[in-house]
């Protein structure tokens, strides 16, 4: 029988050793430029062998991506306990997109190499590293909605989340590639087209 006290500690070793390797990525990103960072200097940085290194970051996408994936999960329980001051539903997504947006601004030379890789390995979404938690917070905030009354609820919140998880996606996506957008504002319109659809108004 396996020891769980030792499995444990070899997993807080193992994610350790991914926050060590994103943050020495994140470092040589800040002072030279996320293009001209090579795998073989983040292996070099964090005095570890470039198998090491592939065997637990395929591409430096995949560093930005633990690195961005661990601040929301840092900062999740705040925003959540300032969401919590808002009526469950529509308020509570909007407030969210626009944290959000805020800290897209911040990020904004991260995020496309970002984004493309969140793209291409879509068909991998079910990998648990792979997650940013994002679809559990839009679920969250949807069934939320869905038991004030605000949302329909003869679709799962899962699913909901799912094309809401793309939409935001998707506007990230055109705000990097437009000059002149506001992402906020786009966050704003992308949730009204989702919770309103694109039916003619009367």
């Amino acid at each position: 029988m396996s020891d769980p006290t030792q499995a444990n500690r070899r997993e807080r070793k193992r994610l350790q050793q991914l926050d060590h390797l994103a943050d020495t990525a994140w470092a040589l990103f800040e002072a030279q430029g996320f293009e001209a960072v090579t795998m073989e200097a983040v292996a070099a940085a964090a005095d570890v062998a470039k198998g090491t290194l592939y065997k637990h970051f395929p591409v430096k996408e995949a560093l930005l991506r633990h690195r961005f994936h661990r601040e929301l999960g840092a900062v999740w329980p705040a925003l959540r306990d300032e969401l919590a001051a808002l009526a469950p539903g529509r308020a509570r997504l909007a407030r969210f997109l626009a944290m959000q947006a805020r800290w897209c601004e911040q990020q904004r030379s991260y995020l496309l190499p970002y984004v493309r890789y969140r793209l291409s390995s879509a068909e991998r979404f079910d990998a648990r590293s792979e997650r940013s938690g994002m679809d559990r917070i839009f679920a969250g905030l949807i069934a939320e909605g869905q038991a004030a009354g605000e949302f329909r609820s003869d679709v799962a919140a899962a699913l909901l989340a799912t094309h809401l998880q793309f939409a935001h996606l998707a506007t990230v996506l055109r705000w990097l590639s437009e000059d002149g957008l506001s992402l906020a504002d786009e966050m704003a319109r992308m949730l009204d087209l989702v919770c309103n659809g694109i039916g003619a108004r009367p």
